[in-house]
């Protein structure tokens, strides 16, 4: 690490603090040379690869925009919305690969997205699984009923879990 004062090649660590959602680190520097201390924050480089080939870095955001997209109309939350933009990225990143295919990332929205808003989950599949037809929309629709909990009482839609 250069010191962004003198432009020395060394510094050494004098505190080191992990920031309050865990992602990155702050660490407190000094240099050698001059003695001034600086501020650096470190964080864990996540790629996707996207079809094309091209690569971009990991956004959080990205993933909100897509998702909101789906939930558009419908009685969701930001702050839910974040919470699943966190949950996809803390399974992206518990992968532990530094790259990751933009298509996993889609895979790691749908689960967290089915559980919040079944209706916003179909709208994501419908573009994300390139639906052809009404027959895709059956599927995933009887698919989606198979696998609910045989409780005999089927969800109020108009009811999210605060």
């Amino acid at each position: 690490m250069h010191c962004p004062f003198c432009r020395h090649d060394d510094s050494r660590v004098v505190d080191s603090r992990t920031s309050e959602d865990g992602t990155c680190i702050k660490r407190r520097r000094q240099c050698p040379s001059c003695g001034k201390r600086f501020s650096t924050t470190e964080t864990a480089s996540l790629t996707v690869v996207k079809r094309s080939g091209a690569s971009e870095p990991f956004s959080r955001q990205k993933v909100l925009l897509g998702v909101r997209k789906a939930c558009q109309g419908r009685p969701v939350s930001e702050d839910h919305l974040a919470l699943l933009a966190q949950e996809v990225e803390e399974a992206i990143r518990a992968q532990g690969a530094a790259e990751i295919d933009a298509h996993d990332v889609g895979l790691a929205i749908l689960g967290p997205l089915r559980s919040l808003d079944e209706v916003a989950y179909l709208r994501f599949a419908s573009v994300y699984q390139a639906f052809d037809d009404l027959e895709d929309f059956e599927s995933a629709i009887a698919l989606l009923r198979a696998e609910r909990p045989a409780t005999g009482v089927e969800p109020d839609p108009q009811h999210v879990d605060e």
